[in-house]
């Protein structure tokens, strides 16, 4: 099982580079996704910043049907500081480790601030 960092749905969604890559994986892994709703705020937010508020709309109506979505437990908010300060993530990748952590999951990302994490499967692509 999956965590999605938003830079897999960014890479296909404004065709970068990664593009086919990223949808390999989605595809190879129907039933397996999750995504925080930290990053699909973030993919919203990035993507009306961009005028593409239609994108985001397509998104929502074809992905997220897909994938669960996933929130960070209540309790666990109080540890974003302590994870922080230990590994030296941001505020977006603590929350995302803290998601996968506390649910299991692997961590997918293109971000190589997450070769600092050794609890945590992650998977680059």
């Amino acid at each position: 099982m999956y965590l999605l960092d938003a830079n897999i749905f960014l890479e296909i969604l404004l065709q970068q580079e990664k593009k086919e890559k990223c949808k390999k994986f989605l595809t190879d892994h129907i039933g397996e996704l999750h995504i925080t709703d930290f990053s699909l705020h973030s993919l919203g937010v990035i993507l009306f910043r961009l005028h593409k508020s239609g994108t985001f709309e397509e998104f929502i109506k074809d992905v997220l049907p897909n994938i669960k979505l996933l929130t960070l437990y209540t309790d666990l908010y109080e540890e974003l500081s302590a994870v922080h300060q230990k590994i030296g993530l941001d505020f977006d990748d603590t929350y995302q480790y803290l998601v996968a952590k506390s649910n299991k999951l692997k961590i997918v990302t293109m971000d190589k601030d997450f070769e600092k994490v050794k609890d945590v499967e992650i998977v680059f692509l």
